[in-house]
C-alpha cells in the first residue's frame, strides 16, 4: 500500500477517533464509519453475515473468500471499539 493510501486511512480513520460514539451521535458517527469502511472496502461487513461454518467439501475458493469475511469482520469490530467512548466500548468489548 502507497504512503499516500496510509495517509488517506489515517486522515479518514482521525475523523471517527476525533468524534468518537458517545450514544447521542450515532447518526453521525455511523456514516463517518461508513465513509471509512468504503474506503477500506469493507462496508459490505455491515450488511453481509459471515457464514458460522463452511460445508466440509468447501473449495478452495470459498475457503479463501470465508477467510477474507472473518478478517475484515475482525477488523471491522475493532475499528468500532476504538471509537467508541469508554462506557460504550466496555459494554461492547465482549459482544460477538
Amino acid at each position: 500500500m502507497s504512503k499516500t493510501t496510509h495517509q488517506n486511512l489515517f486522515s479518514l480513520r482521525s475523523v471517527l477517533k476525533k468524534d468518537k460514539l458517545n450514544g447521542s451521535n450515532f447518526l453521525d458517527w455511523y456514516r463517518n464509519l461508513r465513509i471509512v469502511l468504503k474506503q477500506d472496502r469493507k462496508d459490505y461487513v455491515l450488511e453481509k453475515v459471515l457464514p458460522e461454518k463452511l460445508r466440509s467439501n468447501a473449495s478452495h475458493a470459498e475457503y479463501d473468500a470465508w477467510n477474507k469475511h472473518y478478517n475484515d469482520v475482525v477488523d471491522v469490530r475493532c475499528l468500532m471499539l476504538a471509537t467508541m467512548n469508554s462506557d460504550l466500548h466496555k459494554q461492547y468489548e465482549n459482544v460477538a
